[in-house]
């Protein structure tokens, strides 16, 4: 039956039936996704139970259960305290270079020796002071390095999805211990740490912490309480939590002006706690005995970007600080530090300390239980800056008093390391009993075997103190064996809990690809019963063309390369490539055939300046520039595509007999633009030449009044769509106007989301879609013969998807969560609300991405459309169809690569900090398409 009396005949059946498959197609997706993700992305089975102080008694290591309630006062409960007070600074998105002096680095940069103070004490050796490189682990968002911290263990790629909203942490971890063994903890600055922990703090001072835009406010409420609150004697650990660091590198960037203002405020904040803490550190005062904790939780990168694995994300610094004197050093041995002379000529040394071993050094510190699921090992330098001070002001230090002295605190180490290594393992026991799936036989055989092998060496050693002459003293060589026993049974644990932590049900993920293959086949199942009843009068067809060959070639290229990390990483530039051959194949054939020479040209031309945009995509505007000129001219550039894009809609109007609807739609985005641009130029280093009757509508008015003008507008499309018939005869022309107001509705919005890149995407993405939809068909037209919708539409649909992807990185975007523009959520806006907030993210992050080139792609179809005959609407209408089936099917087929990537690379190193984020991304922009092409069946097909 021929397609036209088919369509035809089912006249607004068929339609529906359109509308069918594709949300028939849409829900097989969402089921697999579903299925797959809940059985890949599984946190790690969080267990219920809590450290107790009686626990201590189960332990082999000879410390008796003296205290169930250990306390402040100096009790024994798990360890002996070494700590009266804690003070615990956190930076967020401290980098490591922002710490450690420039001398440590090949290349001295701008922001670097900022934080000076932190030099200073770090190089007097009258000070117990170090700077450490803290090494997180990915992913490297606030959330997951506090949890991460304050559990000891390794949280999962999952709750990276609560980062916009964190729930209080239920399994043990160090703040439950510290307020069920008589602690008082006050806190202060992101409110993060009051939806982790509702309940325990003493004293809390939060402040909202995903207002970006914002600089000042939460680092201001520290600073307001941070001081007073040294000086008051209710508390034991104090915790100030500063953003100004994480905000600034999100919005401007590490080398700008705004972060090392941000340093140098740290700086001189640092040097008064410091001046407070020291000023009141003599014997008997309020801090004889505190330790200063300043730290960050996770780096960030160059771009102010984080969340992923890379060494700029991972890598952080914590400076710790005694306000005891030392009297003796860490064997060296134990110190693997690293040392240099700073810009002034101080020498200052680094050491390296796990975030992982966070929570049980710092619990050994204040001598209570480590929380349960810790895996972490206490950190020998950490510890030895405070607890080497033991009772060392009563003995002679002569060299013989040394060296015993020096056995006694490697001798309590090791009763440390004993309690650290029998907790570990009493955990991975309940652990691997309680989970589904839990670690191998042969993992368990040998971290059993290395545990056996600590524990029989420790019972030839005895309890030096109990030894009161130098014969009975253990020896030097033997407490170091058994300091290294245990120190390679918690790092062996830590890397296997690395690899294995997270639950795979294998089963779900299979069920889960299966139905996604399933989808793939009902689309090349329709796909090919739409080729076959396409018959076009008087002319031959042919299923194959040499641009379905080639289009097939690049989609399964692209595909297979999501099996590379390298490939992954690099996506960007790979799609650009495979857009480029499409594209030189195209010019040599427009070339060989003297046909539309200019358009060939100008899309390789485009496709190279994409490439180069690519890279730019990547850096962080700068702010500062030398001459004024030059401000006023990067100022003024945005507006020049706009003024462009504002012709283009002008003319599409003016030249067409559409709806007054359609009309008015249009001019309501062509008056957007105009509010974009003055929203720029206020917002801009013009400002002060606008005139004073501009300055009411500064700030969120611009924004919001686009926002609600879009809104306006995509609901007079949903009258016109409703409410209006449209004759078949008028559709061609009728589908191009609608295009091109519902492309321009959303493209207002995403521009001011975008900043002022923003219209430069835009208009690239108008010219290419132009390009691509003129040099549609020009092998066909160079043949007596005719081929199939497939053959026909293939490479431009191709073209289109990978021009697509192109500006998604062009734009600034990786398939990473450090490569989302977290900004773009509070344009318009100055709290944060997760609904809004998250609406516009996802539109900033897929708008030019999917949005656009999904709602778009009738003009592929629809462009230079001629013919009144309702015949020929009837084809066009099903071409319409199949061309949504070719560009539905190229996302499903690369999703489907990426899902297949995620299950053999699921055991890969960079699972979390790679392989996983491109899948969330992928599925994510998967369902959207899908949504939007069920939309856009609805929107274009039903109501002719």
């Amino acid at each position: 039956m021929a397609v036209t009396e088919w369509w035809k005949n089912t006249s607004c059946g068929g339609r529906r039936s359109a509308f069918m498959v594709f949300f028939l197609v849409l829900l097989l997706h969402c089921i697999a996704i579903l299925l797959f993700t809940s059985g890949f992305l599984l946190t790690r089975t969080e267990l219920p139970h809590h450290s107790q102080c009686s626990d201590v008694s189960q332990s082999p290591c000879g410390l008796p259960d003296r205290s169930p309630q250990g306390d402040h006062d100096g009790v024994t409960c798990w360890t002996k305290p070494a700590v009266d007070r804690l003070v615990i600074i956190v930076l967020d998105a401290l980098r490591f270079d922002f710490v450690a002096p420039s001398t440590f680095f090949e290349e001295k940069k701008p922001w670097m020796d900022k934080l000076q103070v932190l030099h200073k004490f770090a190089s007097e050796s009258e000070s117990a002071a170090r700077i450490f490189k803290a090494i997180a682990d990915p992913p490297t968002t606030s959330l997951q390095r506090l949890k991460g911290l304050t559990t000891g263990g390794l949280p999962t790629f999952i709750d990276i999805g609560n980062s916009f909203g964190a729930p209080a942490i239920v399994e043990d971890n160090l703040i439950h211990q510290l307020v069920q063994n008589g602690k008082r903890v006050v806190m202060m600055g992101d409110d993060t740490w009051t939806q982790l922990f509702p309940h325990h703090f003493n004293k809390s001072y939060p402040y909202p912490s995903f207002n970006v835009k914002d600089l000042d406010t939460v680092d201001n409420g520290c600073i307001s309480h941070l001081i007073p609150t040294l000086y008051d004697d209710d508390w034991d650990v104090l915790i100030a939590h500063f953003l100004g660091v994480d905000h600034a590198g999100h919005i401007f960037g590490v080398d700008s002006v705004q972060m090392i203002e941000k340093l140098q405020q740290y700086n001189e904040q640092l040097e008064k706690v410091v001046e407070v803490l020291q000023s009141q550190a003599g014997r008997g005062s309020l801090h004889e005995n505190t330790l200063l904790l300043v730290m960050g939780d996770h780096g960030q990168t160059i771009n102010g970007d984080h969340g992923g694995g890379s060494a700029e994300e991972v890598d952080t610094s914590i400076f710790a600080m005694s306000l005891r004197k030392p009297s003796i050093t860490v064997p060296p041995e134990f110190d693997a530090s690293s040392c240099k002379l700073d810009l002034d000529g101080r020498e200052v040394c680094i050491s390296s300390i796990e975030q992982l071993d966070f929570a049980a050094t710092v619990s050994a510190l204040l001598g209570i239980p480590f929380p349960y699921g810790s895996i972490g090992r206490v950190n020998p330098m950490l510890y030895a800056l405070v607890a080497g001070t033991w009772n060392l002001e009563d003995y002679d230090m002569s060299s013989s008093q040394s060296q015993l002295k020096l056995e006694e605190w490697m001798h309590n180490y090791a009763k440390v390391l004993c309690i650290n290594s029998w907790q570990v393992k009493k955990y991975i026991d309940v652990y691997t009993a309680s989970s589904v799936i839990g670690f191998s036989v042969d993992d368990l055989k040998h971290v059993a075997d290395m545990y056996a092998q600590a524990v029989n060496w420790s019972d030839s050693l005895h309890d030096v103190a109990s030894c009161k002459d130098e014969a009975c003293r253990t020896s030097f060589d033997a407490l170091k064996k058994q300091i290294d026993l245990y120190s390679n049974f918690l790092a062996s644990v830590a890397e296997l809990a690395r690899t294995k932590f997270t639950e795979f049900n294998l089963r779900m993920m299979g069920i889960g690809f299966g139905i996604l293959l399933i989808s793939i086949f009902i689309h090349v199942l329709v796909i090919k019963r739409v080729d076959d009843i396409t018959v076009f009068p008087s002319r031959e067809t042919s299923s194959v063309s040499f641009g379905l060959i080639v289009s097939c070639t690049i989609v399964t290229a692209r595909a297979c390369s999501f099996l590379s990390n390298s490939y992954i990483l690099e996506e960007g530039k790979m799609t650009n490539f495979l857009l480029a051959s499409i594209g030189m194949l195209g010019l040599r054939h427009s070339i060989m055939t003297k046909k539309m020479i200019f358009e060939a040209t100008a899309f390789v031309f485009l496709i190279s300046i994409l490439r180069f945009t690519i890279e730019l995509g990547l850096s962080k505007p700068q702010e500062v520039l030398d001459f004024h000129s030059w401000m006023y001219v990067a100022d003024l550039m945005p507006i020049v595509p706009l003024i462009i894009l504002a012709c283009l809609l002008y003319k599409s109007i003016a030249c067409s007999s559409c709806n007054r609807l359609l009309k008015f739609v249009i001019t309501g985005s062509i008056f957007s633009y105009i509010l974009l641009a003055l929203h720029w130029t206020l917002e801009s280093n013009l400002s002060s030449m606008t005139p004073l009757i501009f300055d009411g509508i500064k700030g969120n008015f611009i924004p919001r009044a686009i926002y609600i003008m879009g809104i306006a507008q995509l609901l007079s499309l949903a009258v016109l769509q409703f409410f209006e018939e449209v004759e078949i005869s008028k559709w061609g022309e009728m589908a191009v106007m609608k295009a091109v107001a519902i492309l321009s509705v959303w493209s207002s919005t995403l521009m001011i989301l975008s900043g002022k890149q923003g219209p430069w995407i835009a208009l690239a993405s108008v010219v290419g879609g132009w390009l691509i939809s003129r040099l549609k068909g020009l092998e066909q037209d160079n043949k007596n013969a005719t081929t199939g919708l497939l053959a026909l539409y293939s490479s431009p649909v191709t073209q289109w998807s990978l021009l697509a992807s192109c500006l998604f990185f062009c734009s600034g975007h990786w398939c990473a969560f450090d490569g989302l523009r977290y900004a773009a959520a509070f344009v318009g806006f100055d709290e944060f609300t997760i609904i809004p907030q998250a609406i516009l993210l996802t539109i900033e992050t897929y708008g030019f991405s999917h949005i656009l080139p999904t709602l778009g792609l009738p003009i592929l179809v629809a462009y230079k459309y001629s013919s009144n005959e309702a015949k020929q609407t009837r084809q066009s209408l099903i071409q319409l169809f199949q061309v949504y089936l070719i560009y539905g099917l190229i996302m499903a087929v690369t999703t489907t690569f990426t899902v297949l990537c995620v299950i053999i690379q699921k055991r890969h190193l960079m699972v979390w900090g790679l392989f996983a984020p491109k899948f969330v991304f992928d599925v994510v922009g998967l369902i959207l398409t899908d949504a939007l092409i069920c939309v856009s069946s609805v929107f274009y097909f039903i109501q002719t």
